[in-house]
């Protein structure tokens, strides 16, 4: 009776030691590159479809130990298993993810571009076909009695000249700050334009050049 306590204390702890002694595997494992927004969806569903089935397969294994002879064996080795394919599905839930804000900011890149496109040619188009200034009811002459003498014609005249250059020197201002506006908008349209594009640029130069990194099979 007593040697087989003494089996039962010390062979758990001689296989265990063996298994801590083994080396590591070098190395992880090689996950397929995402290609689509569909596909990392579906990669991150299945993610959690694997996940729920390691836990329960690792819940199942557990209940098989306890009925071992090796208990603490056999539960550190259901762990280690548990550990490795959770860690594989960690890595394809990682990459999946970081596919899809990569094609998230491009696509707000673009939609960004297209603005600063459309910005620059409503500009130019206002530049090239400006609006006529809308009509002032007030400036509209007052209907003229039946009849007016050539006096009172002229001094009407005149006073319709005077009160159009008055009303042409206070809008001056105003006409010269929306000329300035425009031609500062029509310039920021440029730079922001200008600044997507080089930004652009570096990306595709990262790309190209992580391409050109990648190991060749």
């Amino acid at each position: 009776m007593k040697n087989w306590i003494w089996l039962a204390l010390v062979l758990p702890s001689m296989t265990l030691a063996q298994d801590i002694g083994r080396p590591a595997t070098i190395g992880a494992p090689r996950i397929p590159q995402t290609h689509s927004v569909e596909q990392a969806d579906a990669r991150l569903l299945q993610v959690k479809k694997d996940r729920e089935a390691v836990e329960a397969q690792f819940a199942a294994s557990e209940q098989r130990c306890y009925e071992k002879f090796f208990v603490n064996h056999c539960l550190d080795k259901a762990k280690e298993e548990r550990r490795m394919r959770l860690a594989e599905l960690r890595s394809v839930e990682v990459e999946a993810s970081a596919y899809k804000r990569r094609q998230s900011v491009e696509q707000r890149d673009r939609e960004l571009e297209d603005r600063a496109q459309k910005d620059a040619a409503e500009a130019a188009y206002n530049a090239a076909n400006p609006k006529p200034p809308a009509a002032d009811p007030g400036s509209k002459p007052a209907p003229k009695p039946a009849a007016v003498s050539l006096a009172q014609r002229q001094a009407e005249h005149e006073a319709r000249e005077r009160a159009r250059a008055a009303k042409a020197a206070q809008e001056a201002p105003q006409r010269a700050a929306k000329a300035a506006a425009f031609e500062r908008k029509k310039a920021a349209a440029a730079k922001r334009q200008a600044e997507i594009q080089a930004k652009l640029a570096e990306k595709e130069e990262k790309k190209r050049r992580a391409a050109q990194a990648q190991p060749k099979n």
